[in-house]
């Protein structure tokens, strides 16, 4: 389960919500007013969504020129992409 903490409170136990997050590999939503607007997750965690979302745009690319009925070197591929 998810704890949610104020921004106001969390200002106040900042070292240990870090803590929270860091070491006990708790995901903490920060609140304002009652809003959630911001998430704390531990670093593995941020990678792995970082990783998803890496393959999610590369599948997207792969479809976009696949769509283009071309087919290219592996160079100009990653030149389209920005890479």
């Amino acid at each position: 389960m998810t704890t949610k903490i104020s921004t106001a409170d969390a200002r106040k136990n900042f070292s240990n919500i870090v803590n929270r997050v860091s070491f006990g590999k708790e995901s903490i939503i920060l609140t304002r007013r009652g809003e959630e607007i911001a998430a704390l997750v531990a670093m593995d965690e941020l990678r792995l969504l970082q990783a998803l979302e890496d393959r999610i745009d590369i599948a997207d690319a792969t479809k976009a020129i696949k769509e283009q009925g071309e087919d290219i070197p592996a160079k100009q591929f990653w030149k389209k992409l920005g890479l």
